[in-house]
């Protein structure tokens, strides 16, 4: 009898599924908002308990400062995610930005929640359910894996839940689902977040009982009291606007005042608010007291303006230290007070209306316009009084409030608050408009592999086979696109018969469709797909700058569907500096990343600089999320002084001058370039280690921009895979695991081979007893002899510089073969070398060592060290 399916795993059918799941996150988030709010209650009675025991000027500020603290504390060490009201995050992670929802961040956001709310803050508890309902719907979807969407519709669900638990009002979840977070209306959506809502609404009613509809009078309304209505929904407006501004300054303020922790800012708002608390009558102590009081309308005039500008003030506090804790209680206490205000005066001119009303149309319209969710708004007040005689008033104060706000504060309040984290969320787009704004400078790929037009059949076919590749741009030696080589033209060579020692030129594809920087994205799919092309060079001044894949414009609408930009990194910020003496004639700069490569790098620079009299400079970047802003993102420094404190007291002993410098950036390669052009750099050295995938090849993927980029002396040097074993320290000082005592360089002439040749004299000092062979490679045709006759006179013309400069004698070696790379690992090899110093004299040779091509045997199995040399482009053209 063979294998049968199981019956429930048969039954648990992908809706059956979803409706499970939708239960399980309305129950669960159900009993968090609970727990949340017995336990502000609690922690919230306790304070107002001891403060009548002590007194209360001392009682309410140390509970808040303690209450704070260990808040912040909670939130630092254990989910930075749970700052805040938490709306905003799980706002970013519905437009997938990488941002943790999870049962980690759900416990962190109960706990520290009850904490900072339990000990005074002036916020609210319902903003933190929503976030708490997402998290435990990431967490149920990580349980139960299935596709992004499907899981963000589950993370829509749970924040549904939360809200609706938060209000005891299923429909307003829904709606605020809809209205502020996913703008999403399929069966999957609102499926699962209406059967999430409910359930956890009910679990909520069940657990917790009464609700304010019990303890509301009847609302009753005329129609003469629309002139009010419409004073109070402009007021709500403009003052919800006010409070927006005021949230977003606040916490600006905040981080740049106040350069500490996040435990010590809440503890500060939380002892200020204790103290002005203190000096408050007792109703102000209590937010769920203070909002029932006004709803009631029973208040005077003077109590009601004391409580709206006490509380406006507390709120701002309360979220410029971005404690855990939401902002619809604020709004719905300062709407509150605001519409009794406007009850009043309609009281004192009329004598028709009850202050409940305008109460309760306050709530919403203050709350509607500072969430910019004016239905969400409107049903919640609705849900919680259950009176039909108040949805007339709330839907004129409503509208009006929103319309006014969304004048003077534009945008999602949330949407604004990721922008200060450096979050931004795209607007949504048609497919018809998909590309607008976006060019070909947007998507192409900059680090382009290519072939010189003087590269052989045979040599082209080494490439080919080595690369993952079906074609490559060829270059002329002026550094000109003049063509396209496929596989497709290789096939066909063979079909000739033609001889593979010709150059490609000659079956490539010349003067090859192409597409600048600047034209849009639709122009470039019309030209790859009316022309079935693959790929498209993009050329700048006759120059290839970059190439187009249809790969690389399916991943930009990804990205651009998900709300991610694909424009330039904003540039690197300086946060840390020191300066030496001004006293070389040159700068060489040295990015740094781990103590591993450090140690040779150093050596190497020193050896350099001590020999031309360059001054020394050390930079470490550190690379952060693309969604972070550079200038307010926090980051250790020890590893970076670290690596400094090295280069110090090397520098030191070589008496050389030294400057260090740490930034933090999106790109490492752009930041590189930054440093170059602000220093005025002569030469600039990058290292790496070990093979493609080794974790030490930190500049792997930015050394061909720089390459391409930066207008100096470049150095690139590739250190033996030795290296990724090797203990970088030993007891003695700085004892090198990698030895400098054999030197093979391969001598083909141009600027690159005598930049190479003029600092090879200091990098023989790397070593006690160097040894060094000079060599040249030519290729085997009917100039065999004087092609040999010519590399005699050029290795002759370098051993004689080298013994003028250094007295150093240096042996020289002619060697005729087909392929340059195959003669270099086999003359490295005999010669038992243990560094390879190259001059790139050819572009394409220069590419091939940088991505470990040339050939797999230096990058894999070969123990050498390589050292390449180029030359500034300036310097070349000059």
């Amino acid at each position: 009898m063979g294998w049968q399916v199981p019956s429930w795993h048969r039954w648990l059918k992908p809706k059956r599924l979803a409706i499970l799941e939708a239960c399980l996150i309305g129950l669960l988030a159900g009993i968090a908002a609970v727990l949340l709010k017995q336990g502000i209650g609690w922690l919230g009675g306790w304070r107002i308990y001891i403060s009548n025991d002590l007194p209360t000027w001392l009682a309410l500020p140390v509970i808040g400062m303690a209450g704070g603290f260990l808040s912040g504390f909670l939130v630092e060490n254990f989910a930075t995610e749970a700052s805040g009201s938490g709306i905003p995050q799980v706002k970013a992670a519905l437009s997938y930005v990488p941002i943790a929802l999870n049962l980690r961040v759900a416990i962190v956001k109960v706990s520290s929640t009850i904490l900072a709310l339990g000990s005074g803050l002036a916020l609210g508890r319902q903003g933190p359910t929503v976030q708490i309902g997402a998290a435990i719907a990431g967490q149920v979807s990580q349980w139960i894996p299935n596709s992004p969407e499907y899981q963000r519709q589950l993370i829509a669900a749970g924040a549904a839940a939360g809200l609706a638990a938060g209000f005891n009002a299923p429909i307003a979840g829904v709606l605020f689902v809809i209205e502020e977070l996913l703008h999403d209306v399929s069966s999957l959506t609102l499926g699962t977040a209406i059967l999430a809502s409910f359930i956890g609404a009910t679990v909520s009613r069940l657990l917790t009982g009464q609700s304010l509809a019990q303890t509301i009078p009847q609302v009753q309304f005329s129609l003469q009291e629309i002139p009010f209505l419409l004073i109070l929904g402009l007021a709500a407006g403009w003052f919800a606007a006010l409070f927006n501004h005021g949230v977003l300054a606040a916490i600006q303020w905040n981080r740049k005042t106040f350069k500490i922790k996040l435990s010590w800012r809440i503890a500060i708002a939380g002892g200020l608010s204790g103290l002005a608390i203190a000096m408050l009558p007792i109703d102000f102590r209590d937010s769920t007291g203070l909002q029932l009081f006004l709803a009631m309308g029973q208040s005077d005039w003077q109590v009601t303006a004391s409580a709206f500008a006490v509380r406006f003030i507390l709120a701002l506090i309360a979220c410029s230290s971005e404690a855990p804790g939401g902002l619809f209680i604020p709004s719905l206490i300062l709407g509150a007070a605001l519409g009794s205000l406007v009850g009043n005066l309609e009281q004192s001119l009329l004598g028709t209306g009850t202050l409940s009303t305008y109460a309760l149309s306050g709530m919403g319209a203050f709350f509607g316009a500072v969430a910019k969710v004016p239905i969400t708004a409107f049903v919640i007040v609705f849900e919680i009084t259950m009176d039909f005689n108040i949805i007339l008033p709330l839907m004129i104060t409503s509208v009006v409030a929103y319309l006014c706000a969304e004048k003077f504060a534009p945008g999602s309040l949330y949407t604004h608050l990721l922008e200060l984290k450096g979050i931004y969320l795209k607007t949504e787009t048609g497919s018809e408009d998909i590309w607008n704004g976006m060019n070909a400078a947007d998507v192409m790929q900059r680090e382009v592999e290519f072939l010189s037009d003087q590269m052989t059949i045979a040599e082209a076919m080494q490439t080919f086979g080595r690369s993952h590749h079906r074609g490559f741009p060829v270059i002329s030696n002026q550094q000109h696109l003049v063509g396209i080589i496929t596989q497709t033209d290789l096939v066909k060579v063979s079909e000739r018969q033609l001889s593979n020692e010709l150059a490609i030129a000659e079956i490539m594809t010349p003067k090859p469709i192409t597409v600048s920087p600047e034209e849009g994205l639709s122009q470039v799919l019309y030209l790859l797909s009316y022309y079935k092309l693959s790929r498209l060079p993009v050329i700048d001044r006759h120059k290839l700058v970059g190439i187009i894949t249809r790969s690389d414009i399916l991943r930009a609408q990804a990205k651009r569907l998900r709300g991610v930009s694909s424009q330039t990194s904003k540039p690197s910020y300086l946060v840390y500096q020191q300066r030496g003496t001004a006293t070389g004639k040159g700068k060489l700069l040295l990015p740094l990343h781990n103590l591993q490569t450090a140690t040779y790098l150093i050596d190497i620079a020193l050896a350099i600089a001590s020999e031309h009299n360059y001054e020394l400079e050390c930079l470490h970047i550190i690379a952060i999320a693309s969604h972070l802003p550079p200038s307010e993102t926090s980051v250790d420094l020890s590893h970076s002084l670290a690596l400094f404190k090295q280069a110090a007291t090397a520098a030191e002993l070589k008496r050389v001058p030294l400057h260090t410098q740490v930034r933090v950036a999106h790109d490492t390669g752009q930041a590189i370039l930054e440093v170059t052009g602000d220093r005025k750099t002569n030469l600039l050295i990058i290292g790496w280690a070990g093979k493609p995938s080794s974790p030490e090849r930190i500049f792997g993927n930015t050394v061909d921009t720089v390459v391409r980029q930066v207008d100096c002396d470049v150095m690139l040097v590739k250190f033996s895979d030795r290296l990724q074993n090797a203990n970088p320290f030993n007891q003695e000082f700085r004892k090198p695991q990698v030895s400098f005592n054999r030197w093979l360089i391969p001598i083909a002439g141009g600027p690159n081979a005598e930049g190479a040749m003029q600092l090879l004299p200091s990098l023989l000092s790397l070593a006690e007893n160097p040894e060094a062979c000079l060599c040249q490679i030519f290729a085997p045709d009917a100039n065999t002899a004087k092609s040999s006759g010519k590399s005699d006179k050029n290795l002759e013309k370098y051993a004689d510089y080298l013994f003028k400069t250094k007295r150093f004698s240096a042996g020289v070696i002619s060697v005729c073969s087909k392929t340059i790379a195959d003669a270099i690992v086999d003359l490295a090899n005999q010669e038992r070398s243990d560094v390879i110093l190259l001059g790139a004299t050819r572009e394409s040779m220069l590419q091939h060592i940088v991505q470990g091509n040339i050939p797999d045997a230096i990058a894999r199995n070969s123990d050498k060290t390589i050292i390449i040399f180029k030359r500034a482009t300036s310097q070349i053209s000059s």
